[in-house]
């Protein structure tokens, strides 16, 4: 599942409280430096994929009569272009290659900074922040669909993509996460 901006802080909670838990893992200045830390790297790697995405769309957009007239699937073109360009943006596509990687750019980011020390081997490390990412992903896809399915449940029908429909899912979706612990 694609990271996005709005899920960042939750992961990055997630990350700190499951290190904390760890018992191998001492967090030097707290919960909150460590938090703002991940989001650091989260965020920077986030935006890299929206430039990524921006510049792709650009393209599919300056050869939008070509797509047309050559009758082309214009989302498979865009993620070739998207596959195409990711390197030049550094940007991983594969999920569990990027997850693997933002694991270990966050243990680089928390250590130099001094804010976890540890007396075990670093993959270890590692894996409890990729087991947090991971985790997260998949509660957040099951959060998602219950959001959805609790808001196709009421008798008003609510439009996706209409503000009023966007007000009700971020106010169901933090009571999904509050009620999950994922808050």
């Amino acid at each position: 599942m694609k990271l996005t901006l709005k899920a960042v802080p939750h992961i990055a909670n997630k990350v700190a409280i499951e290190l904390g838990r760890s018992g191998v893992v001492t967090l030097t200045q707290g919960v909150e430096p460590v938090v703002a830390a991940v989001e650091k790297v989260l965020t920077e790697n986030i935006k890299k994929e929206m430039a990524l995405e921006e510049k792709a769309n650009e393209i599919c957009e300056e050869h939008e009569e070509d797509i047309e007239f050559m009758l082309a699937d214009e989302r498979q073109l865009f993620f070739m272009i998207k596959k195409r360009l990711a390197p030049e943006y550094g940007v991983i596509l594969d999920y569990d290659e990027r997850f693997s990687d933002l694991s270990h750019k966050i243990l680089d980011e928390l250590y130099e900074e001094d804010l976890i020390n540890y007396d075990v081997a670093e993959n270890m490390v590692k894996n409890i922040i990729f087991n947090a990412i991971t985790s997260f992903v998949a509660e957040d896809s099951e959060l998602h669909y219950a959001v959805v399915d609790k808001i196709k449940s009421y008798k008003k029908k609510y439009i996706p993509g209409t503000d009023e429909y966007e007000i009700l899912y971020e106010k169901l979706y933090k009571e999904e996460l509050v009620k999950r612990g994922l808050d």
